[in-house]
């Protein structure tokens, strides 16, 4: 195990029981109706949830660009920076290929044992090459990051799939990090690739999204909450997270989202979220800003979805 990852679990844990201890109704309670987007829950047990989510900005970033492709529909850059915990993070920016001046930008955030170029493959479980043509089309650049031990950074689990299966007879290797470190440690990711985008000239940096299907739904959910700079998002299929002591459940920071649109996009069949658990994760966002539109599936809900998801960040960003 890595050197930084003890620490870090050991923290994450002091925090959960912290967490529990000082608020179990937390997160049943209701945002009030239409706050600043910047205001957040006036409680002990936000406060250290955002704790859990923090890292310091002074860290060099030492990002650069390491490869540039012509895409039909425009420049694909693949970008590396520091994380918080000293490894590099790839991901991949593209811009629209007809633009002037500023361009908003929309993260993209891809599912369990997926990676970033699931966004540049048409029609797979997650429809995400559809939703980055679909952004591309409406004028976004897109920017989507390899999570924690997935896609390129599979090394920091040692090589090791986070979905092993090796053959007949062989135990599924144990990854080195819990699903709790990597949905934290992704969501830091994500918020030191805001301040990237800030440096960037051609992105305006207060018109910033984020789409996430499935893990990648539950880091929007995280992401908007303890992120101000996210101006609107969409979760998509997002797992239903029942654990009483859970840092990284939807509900946690759903009352932070505020005022700031947000659609929930879910199957009405999603084995991983049953439509009630759904619609209680919503309630617990309180905002008549957001909103939950079921669709015709399963957590695989097929790409009828992508319309309602781009027009939706179109109109709000």
């Amino acid at each position: 195990m890595t050197g930084f990852a003890k620490p870090m679990r050991a923290a994450l844990v002091v925090f959960a029981a912290l967490l529990c201890r000082i608020s179990t109704r937390a997160d049943d309670r209701p945002a009030p109706t239409n706050p600043p987007a910047s205001e957040r829950p006036n409680t002990d047990a936000f406060r250290l949830l955002l704790q859990v989510y923090s890292y310091d900005p002074a860290i060099p970033l030492e990002g650069r660009i390491v490869e540039r492709v012509e895409e039909h529909e425009g420049l694909r850059e693949k970008i590396v920076f520091r994380g918080a915990q000293g490894f590099y993070v790839p991901g991949y920016l593209q811009f629209p290929a007809k633009r002037t001046g500023l361009v908003p930008c929309v993260l993209l955030l891809h599912g369990w044992s997926g990676s970033k170029a699931h966004f540049w493959s048409d029609n797979n479980y997650i429809s995400g090459g559809n939703v980055r043509r679909g952004l591309l089309k409406e004028g976004f650049a897109v920017f989507a990051l390899d999570a924690q031990c997935h896609g390129d950074r599979i090394s920091q689990n040692e090589f090791a799939p986070v979905n092993p299966s090796g053959p007949p007879g062989v135990p599924a290797r144990k990854g080195y990090f819990t699903q709790r470190e990597i949905y934290v440690q992704t969501t830091i990711d994500y918020r030191r690739a805001l301040d990237y985008l800030k440096g960037r000239s051609e992105i305006d940096s207060t018109r910033i999204g984020a789409f996430g299907y499935s893990m990648g739904g539950t880091q929007t959910f995280l992401l908007t909450g303890v992120e101000p700079r996210i101006k609107a998002a969409v979760a998509c299929a997002t797992p239903a997270d029942l654990a009483p002591d859970s840092l990284i459940a939807p509900r946690r920071v759903a009352p932070a989202i505020g005022s700031r649109p947000f659609l929930m996009v879910m199957g009405r069949n999603d084995e991983m979220c049953k439509p009630e658990e759904a619609e209680r994760v919503f309630r617990s966002i309180g905002s008549p800003l957001a909103k939950l539109s079921f669709h015709e599936g399963t957590h695989k809900i097929g790409a009828a979805f992508v319309p309602e998801a781009v027009a939706w960040l179109k109109k709000n960003l």
